[in-house]
């Protein structure tokens, strides 16, 4: 079976466009209060100490920036969310190593999963539930929820670059060129090239979601991660998608603004 994860990590540090790592770096507060990505791995760093040692606390977690640090601060300890999310920010200044893409993938999750929460709270919408990306793993049926979470993620992002018509042939061979770099399985490859040329279909992407507001925020996050939403039919797209998936119009503004986008 395809490693879903290992492929989403893949695509975000590769970068589906050229803003992702712009649009991902705002959501961990870079640039803004939050202070720099460098600033943003370190606190992971020392939170991950903490908690080590049994000193991990509320201080701690103010030392993150953006909605990531508000959300995580509410959860009290969360080891694998951390480490991913610091995979990420890493990933995010370029220090991000093949054997860490599974890593980096949860830390992608656990972003857009923070992103979600924050949005729908904002828009004074009570989740239904807490995204799994923002608990500990406790069995395999965990880890296997997780890896479902991915795909949806990973073929969400893939139908958004089509929305100009299809994926350019120059930048799917440049993403399964990295994919390839990062270790990436025969089946890994075969999935992302089907997926990458079947036609456009964003019925089958808004029923990903399972009506679950929680997943559609994610879903509406992650497409914004992978185009740059600068012409016509990218905003059509956009906003199809959202009226598709249910989203107030709140939920994606305060997506969008996080974002920068």
């Amino acid at each position: 079976m395809a490693g879903f994860m290992d492929i989403l990590g893949t695509m975000v540090q590769q970068g589906m466009s050229q803003s992702s790592g712009n649009r991902m770096a705002n959501a961990f507060g870079a640039g803004g209060s939050g202070g720099s990505l460098g600033d943003i791995v370190g606190s992971l760093g020392q939170m991950l100490g903490g908690q080590q040692s049994g000193q991990m606390g509320q201080a701690g977690v103010g030392g993150l920036g953006g909605v990531i640090g508000e959300v995580l601060g509410s959860l009290g300890n969360n080891k694998a969310a951390l480490g991913g999310l610091g995979a990420l920010a890493g990933a995010l200044l370029g220090g991000g190593k093949s054997s860490a893409r599974g890593a980096i993938g949860g830390g992608g999750l656990a972003m857009l999963a923070s992103l979600a929460l924050s949005a729908l709270q904002k828009a004074g919408q009570t989740p239904h539930n807490t995204p799994r990306a923002l608990f500990e793993p406790q069995t395999p049926q965990d880890i296997a929820a997780l890896e479902q979470d991915a795909e949806i993620i990973v073929k969400a992002m893939i139908n958004a670059a089509k929305a100009d018509g299809n994926i350019d042939d120059v930048e799917i061979q440049k993403i399964v060129g990295k994919l390839q770099e990062n270790g990436l399985t025969e089946e890994e490859k075969q999935f992302f090239l089907s997926e990458a040329n079947k036609p456009m279909d964003i019925d089958a992407v808004i029923a990903s979601a399972g009506g679950e507001p929680e997943m559609a925020a994610q879903i509406y996050s992650a497409s914004l991660l992978a185009i740059e939403v600068d012409t016509p039919a990218e905003r059509q797209y956009m906003q199809q998608l959202a009226s598709g998936l249910g989203l107030h119009p709140q939920v994606t503004g305060h997506i969008e603004q996080i974002l920068g986008v």
